[in-house]
């Protein structure tokens, strides 16, 4: 078998079928036309395929839904519209009322909010756990107990979870483990090698890797589970767009290459940001000594771009924008992933449910991108500076 670097310029590839095009083409299609009613009837009875109608798949979609899966080592791949619709439709297949879903406390903030908002109120158990490694979950797991969610590293604080031990607890209990894989990319973490059941990534971010698209995808193990997945996915109308599946395939042939360059990058700042006395710690699981390191060694093949930083301040909100709104290279922005950097201050203290988070400071979140490494640390340098002198 041909290794990773090469089976993700290829996979989803089919020249052949496209008159010899190197990248398959953007299908614009919502009716699909059949010679014959049999052909669509049969086309209708194999919901799998989804040939039959525009909102079930494209050949454009297909291809990405390939290469995702060749990527992840997963029976099949289901495209979402984006991220937070990715997460949402395994947790929608899975779970009902009575059944028991466990969160890490560190969970992205949509998901979390979906958990409490939708899923609590149609009557499922939504309970969060440390999201550390040190937590054993096996007290948690019951016979109720569907599905264990899991982020690693965690939202803004970028706790690393150990997922087999995380999977072999889950299985044990009759569970099914669903990760929000997006920080690796699927590239720096092999999460259904690891245990994981089903891997959803929001694709916006280093799959697209341009800033330009919406993308969600879903893997699973399982094609049983997979079939589950994607049937609740046309139940509730979910379609990826051919646009969109064009350009996260584009993206997805550079992925190792970028991720190689944005950790190269990252490291660089974050040990510079390591010895500044402004700072109390650097949140990199990449970094030597910083927490959930051991793990990270051990089950992840490469980093990405995207760290925290603890401030060894209480700085003020006026402190915290003096910094931020002059930054020269760094922009101001939620999302991350592209090949820019981006820099926005996170609140954890205020998303927390059964773990506290205490730290001297506020909390930077930093997605170093492609530039050049020297003009980052510049760029916060000078930072820094408006940081002090604000106060």
């Amino acid at each position: 078998m041909a290794r990773s670097r090469t089976r993700i310029l290829h996979a989803g590839r089919h020249p052949a079928r496209f008159d010899g095009a190197v990248n398959p083409p953007v299908y614009h299609a919502s009716t699909i036309a059949f010679e014959r009613l049999d052909d669509l009837e049969a086309a209708i009875a194999d919901p799998s395929q989804g040939r039959h109608y525009g909102r079930f798949g494209t050949p454009t979609t297909r291809a990405l839904e390939e290469a995702v899966a060749d990527l992840e080592g997963g029976s099949g791949c289901v495209l979402a519209p984006s991220g937070l619709a990715a997460i949402t439709l395994p947790l929608l297949a899975l779970l009902g009322p009575g059944d028991h879903l466990l969160l890490p406390d560190s969970v992205y903030g949509p998901t979390r909010k979906f958990a409490d908002t939708v899923l609590a109120p149609w009557g499922v158990a939504v309970e969060y756990y440390r999201p550390g490694p040190e937590d054993d979950l096996t007290p948690r797991l019951g016979p109720a107990t569907r599905v264990v969610f899991t982020e690693s590293p965690g939202s803004h604080t970028f706790e690393i979870q150990d997922i087999p031990a995380i999977a072999r607890a889950a299985h044990g209990r009759g569970a099914t483990v669903v990760m929000d894989n997006t920080w690796s990319a699927g590239w720096c973490f092999d999460a259904l090698a690891h245990g994981v059941d089903v891997s959803v990534q929001a694709g916006t971010k280093y799959i697209v890797g341009h800033a330009d698209a919406l993308m969600g995808t879903v893997t699973a193990r399982d094609p049983d589970l997979l079939a589950t997945v994607r049937r609740t996915a046309h139940l509730f109308g979910h379609c990826a767009g051919s646009e969109e599946a064009h350009l996260a395939l584009r993206g997805l042939r550079t992925l190792g290459v970028r991720l190689r360059q944005h950790q190269t990058n990252a490291l660089a700042v974050a040990r510079w940001l390591d010895a500044r006395p402004e700072v109390d710690r650097v949140l990199f699981p990449a970094m030597p000594g910083a927490p959930g390191h051991d793990i990270w060694s051990r089950d992840f093949d490469a980093a990405c771009g995207l760290f925290g930083v603890v401030l060894a301040q209480p700085y003020s909100e006026t402190a915290l924008a003096a910094m931020l709104d002059h930054m020269a290279v760094f922009g101001i922005g939620s999302s991350w992933g592209g090949y820019e950097s981006l820099a926005i201050a996170c609140h954890p203290e205020r998303a927390r449910a059964v773990t506290a988070w205490n730290a001297p400071g506020p909390v930077l979140r930093l997605h170093v991108g492609l530039e050049d490494p020297d003009d980052l640390i510049a760029d916060l340098d000078a930072g820094f500076a408006r940081l002090t002198a604000a106060g």
